[in-house]
């Protein structure tokens, strides 16, 4: 009898701490966008306070972009000697002090520095979660992909819906920024007890993930960069500006702008864990992001010259449009690789190459608002960006990935 409870009671432990690893990928990718999305909502206080233009309120948002891709490969050094568990655990703890150090005044370089640093935290907690999930969810690549992924969206639009009124709370715009350190915490807390359950044997060692050289002369390493590059830019303009662009061409309040921007990243969040769950893990990857895609750009076209006009359509087009988007491409390298490393390694090139490409388009959005005025042409190239994506969407293979896992 009792030899024959072993295999459940072991069975029954195994899924108890997957399922533990789950709850805790969802955690740290919630703390990899609030140090980023809580700047959107206080950008009045912050400009104000700083004395900045669109432009220099914009490196708020660039520089921990820019951040994440130039420290992505500093992930293989992290794994190469820590190994994945405590090289994600490192990540978590620099967001954790990089965001509690922006309570400790309204300084310029005090909040760029922050704001660097926690750039810094996430590149490094990022590139190395696929290769977490490659490792020990390789049969529900896509379904943990969007967990963790709808952890991400949900921690900014938490982020982007609370942070003003938190301000007006404690009467600090830079406290509420530093208060986001409570989440990067208990996320640290909580991963740090999940050792078992993600810490995989033979993963991190020095023949592990991203140790050697990115995939340079990989066309399929590329084709996935180019689609994270553009997916990226997307991502923080519309953090950035979308909230701005609804009070300046769109005639909306603050609040109410505030409200549609916390609707559409509600909407990517739903569409992040749903979509894998609702597609399964046999769906054509090249389909599902033809669509995705269009959508996307559907969304962007429609605030450039409609603003006004059915604006909850273009909300809930870039809210289920790029949601879904944005999980099929965090899951392109899990699906293409044939093992944790190549993981790691195309991920570590796709941070790298694309968040260091996207850092400049909020730059570059503050920078054609300040020169004509208004958000038209700017959103409008934005819309233009995603259907450009369509073409090495075009590329990449029809299945699921099946076929590199065996």
């Amino acid at each position: 009898m009792h030899t024959q409870s072993h295999p459940a009671a072991s069975a029954h432990s195994a899924h108890s701490a997957l399922g533990l690893g789950a709850v805790a990928l969802f955690v740290a990718g919630a703390n990899l966008r609030p140090a980023i999305a809580a700047v959107s909502p206080l950008a009045d206080h912050i400009r104000s306070d700083l004395h900045l233009s669109a432009t220099g309120l914009s490196l708020l948002t660039t520089l921990p972009t820019l951040a994440m891709g130039v420290c992505a490969p500093a992930a293989a050094i992290v794994a190469r000697r820590l190994g994945l568990h405590r090289g994600v655990l490192l990540g978590l703890a620099i967001i954790t002090l990089a965001t509690a150090a922006r309570a400790a005044g309204a300084s310029s370089w005090l909040q760029l520095s922050c704001s660097a640093a926690a750039g810094a935290g996430i590149a490094i907690a990022q590139t190395l979660l696929p290769a977490v999930v490659k490792a020990r969810f390789a049969d529900r690549l896509g379904l943990v992909t969007g967990i963790y992924t709808a952890g991400l969206g949900l921690g900014g639009a938490v982020a982007a819906g609370v942070s003003a009124p938190l301000a007006d709370a404690v009467g600090s715009w830079p406290g509420a920024l530093g208060s986001w350190a409570v989440l990067a915490l208990a996320g640290s807390v909580l991963w740090s007890v999940t050792g078992r359950a993600l810490g995989p044997d033979g993963v991190a060692t020095p023949s592990g993930p991203v140790t050697r050289g990115l995939p340079w002369r990989s066309a399929k390493a590329w084709r996935i960069t180019t689609l994270a590059a553009g997916n990226s830019a997307l991502y923080y303009c519309e953090l950035a500006w979308v909230a701005a662009l609804l009070q300046d061409d769109g005639g909306h309040s603050a609040a109410g702008a505030g409200l549609l921007l916390t609707v559409m990243i509600s909407l990517q969040v739903v569409s992040m864990l749903a979509v894998p769950a609702l597609l399964g893990e046999g769906r054509s990857t090249r389909q599902d992001l033809v669509w995705t895609t269009t959508l996307t750009a559907v969304g962007f076209l429609g605030l450039a010259f409609a603003p006004g006009t059915a604006t909850w359509l273009w909300i809930v087009a870039l809210g289920i449009g790029h949601g879904s988007l944005f999980t099929l491409v965090l899951t392109l390298p899990v699906v293409s690789s044939r093992d944790s490393a190549e993981a790691g390694r195309i991920s570590a090139m796709a941070f790298f190459v694309g968040y260091s490409c996207a850092a400049l388009a909020p730059v570059l959005v503050g920078a054609l608002r300040d020169s004509t005025g208004d958000f038209h042409l700017a959103f409008g190239l934005l819309g233009g960006l995603a259907v450009l994506m369509l073409l090495p969407t075009a590329r990449i293979r029809g299945d699921n990935g099946a076929k590199a896992q065996r």
